[in-house]
């Protein structure tokens, strides 16, 4: 297990980035995008160097030991700075650039900080899990230990104040997402605090490297979760919306693609369905083959019986959309039959002669679809009355 909860924390972090990497792509100028791909990068990061068979391999590798130390402890910084620069491009406003650039400032001159006390100070004793407490009193060293974790626990208290504040004042997936990023940044002040009083009870000739060792890591890995959870939630929530909303309108128009399905089968009008596909390419794909259907059909369709049991519907309920739905479906089902039994004779009004008192019928929009699908399936009711010729979708011709 050494090792692996850190491991896990990172590949799930790089997993997100990798998947935000195309848009990031597309949208290189984007301030925003770079901010989260920096948060979840820097975040995984943070990670990988902390555990402790890298930071052997660092060490190792860079020939000094406890190399591995600063370059950690620069990429929590990093991370912070990247938080915090997050927030400021997340609010916006007129300074968002001169904000975002002081933050930067601030935070590179703790990384140079770290550096030159890290080459002042003397860590000759390699020390992968508990350097923070075991060289607490060492000169330079511990004034590089206590400059990132001060610095750490500021970007984290400021994030976390900024973040509640202002969800209280939003509503939807942003206050959600702020919220969690409040909670993942006040467990992250959690992994600093809990090192300070390691570090402190340290000067003071007392062992507890417990908190060091145990309580913080836990609170960094609970923390940059939550965080990158809060920092997603307001991008991912609209698109799961929008797939749920697709899935409920695929589910609704199979009612009229099964009215449709012998015309589809025997003109070879459908294409293949997708495998694997999100809702909203299946639903383009049923309206693709609802639409083509509609096409073949449309010498088929019946203006008069469309007007007729239009108007009886509208007398019935009041309602023109629910009317107009009926009348559809009405034609629908009578054009599928007539196609069935053979071509149909070109309709008046194809030649521009449409007969005075007569409205053209005209292609469905989506919306439209939807509802002509309930009243085939009998979601929407149709009318009791009905005048001389009028037909509901199971009448006849």
């Amino acid at each position: 297990m050494n090792g692996l909860v850190n491991y896990v924390s990172c590949g799930m972090l790089w997993l997100v980035l990798a998947a935000k990497a195309p848009d990031l792509i597309r949208h290189r100028r984007d301030p925003y995008l770079r901010s989260i791909c920096a948060v979840l990068g820097l975040a995984g990061l943070c990670f990988f160097l902390g555990a402790p068979p890298t930071v052997g391999a660092v060490n190792r590798l860079g020939g000094v030991p406890n190399l591995a130390a600063p370059l950690t402890y620069a990429s929590i910084t990093a991370y912070s700075a990247a938080s915090q620069v997050l927030i400021v491009h997340w609010r916006g406003g007129p300074a968002v650039h001169r904000v975002a650039r002081r933050w930067i400032a601030v935070y590179l001159c703790v990384v140079v900080g770290i550096a030159a006390t890290f080459a002042l100070g003397e860590a000759p004793v390699e020390r992968r899990t508990d350097l923070d407490t075991y060289y607490a009193t060492t000169p330079f060293i511990s004034q590089m230990i206590v400059l990132y974790l001060v610095g750490h626990l500021a970007a984290a208290g400021v994030t976390a104040v900024s973040s509640l504040r202002w969800a209280r004042q939003v509503r939807g997936p942003l206050r959600v997402g702020l919220t969690v990023l409040g909670i993942g940044t006040l467990f992250s002040a959690g992994y600093s605090v809990s090192k300070l009083v390691a570090v402190i009870a340290r000067w003071t000739g007392r062992d507890w490297s417990v908190l060091a060792t145990g309580v913080s890591p836990g609170a960094a890995g609970l923390g940059a979760l939550a965080t990158v959870a809060g920092v997603l939630i307001p991008l991912v929530e609209p698109r799961l919306t929008e797939w749920r909303r697709a899935r409920r309108t695929y589910l609704r128009l199979a009612p009229l693609e099964h009215a449709l399905d012998d015309v589809l089968t025997r003109r070879r009008l459908r294409l293949p369905a997708p495998r694997f596909a999100s809702p909203a390419t299946r639903l383009m794909w049923r309206q693709t083959s609802i639409h083509n259907a509609l096409s073949h059909l449309d010498t088929h369709l019946d203006p008069g019986l469309y007007e007729r049991t239009r108007r009886a519907a509208l007398r019935e309920t009041g309602d023109p959309e629910q009317a107009e739905a009926v009348a559809w479906a009405a034609i629908i089902a009578a054009a599928t039959r007539r196609e069935a039994d053979g071509p149909a004779a070109p309709r008046p009004y194809a030649t521009g002669h449409e007969p005075a008192g007569r409205t053209p019928v005209r292609v469905p929009g989506p919306g439209t679809l939807v509802r002509v699908a309930d009243a085939l399936a009998g979601a929407v009711p149709l009318p009791a009355a009905r005048e001389r010729g009028a037909a509901t979708p199971t009448g006849s011709r």
